[in-house]
């Protein structure tokens, strides 16, 4: 008997009709794996895991580490600048205190001259050939502080200041203003535009 001729004979005869055969491949995996990242747990899963655990992120630990080194190399470079700086004070600090020990020896000279000028005509031939040794001299040794930018601080008829000048003494009756500088007693110096000493000077007072 054929198979429909089966199916006839049963609902003549009230049995239910046969039910179509299910199998398990045509059912579809309800319980399909979420996709993972490489760690094998879910990336999303991961990142919500760790805020709510109050832990920082990949991110928030990225940009820590940045701002760290940031912070390391700017330290780096104003610790770099401060050296440098220290080194060249201590450089034109040691420049400094040797030209100052040097203005010594050219007063030494310039007193030495002075005297020697004031003979006038009565300097003996020698003496005269240790003048133009001495003059000599001198201006051998201001070219040497000028180039190490030692320059004298003559202030004939300016007015005092006392950061620059050293008053010796005042003079009443002068017909200038007052304050203003009538005579230098002793050349002052600077370098690189910083006081090296002083002048004396005497001044006017009205």
């Amino acid at each position: 008997m054929s198979e429909n001729e089966k199916s006839q004979d049963d609902a003549l005869n009230g049995a239910p009709p046969a039910q179509p055969d299910t199998r398990p491949d045509d059912q579809p995996n309800e319980q399909q794996d979420a996709p993972l990242d490489e760690g094998g747990a879910p990336m999303q899963a991961a990142a919500e895991a760790d805020s709510e655990s109050g832990e920082p992120t990949p991110e928030e630990r990225l940009a820590e580490a940045n701002d760290q080194l940031l912070r390391s190399l700017a330290e780096l470079e104003n610790t770099r600048k401060r050296a440098a700086r220290d080194r060249s004070e201590a450089l034109k600090f040691g420049a400094m205190s040797f030209a100052r020990d040097m203005l010594g020896v050219v007063d030494n000279l310039q007193r030495a001259l002075k005297a020697m000028q004031d003979l006038g005509d009565e300097m003996p031939d020698a003496t005269r050939s240790l003048l133009e040794g001495v003059e000599a001299t001198e201006r051998d040794l201001l070219a040497a502080l000028a180039r190490h930018k030692v320059t004298p601080l003559v202030p004939m008829g300016e007015k005092f200041d006392p950061n620059m000048h050293e008053a010796m003494f005042e003079a009443p009756g002068t017909g200038q203003e007052n304050g203003t500088i009538i005579e230098i007693i002793e050349t002052g110096y600077l370098m690189e535009e910083r006081l090296l000493r002083p002048a004396k000077v005497g001044i006017a007072k009205d």
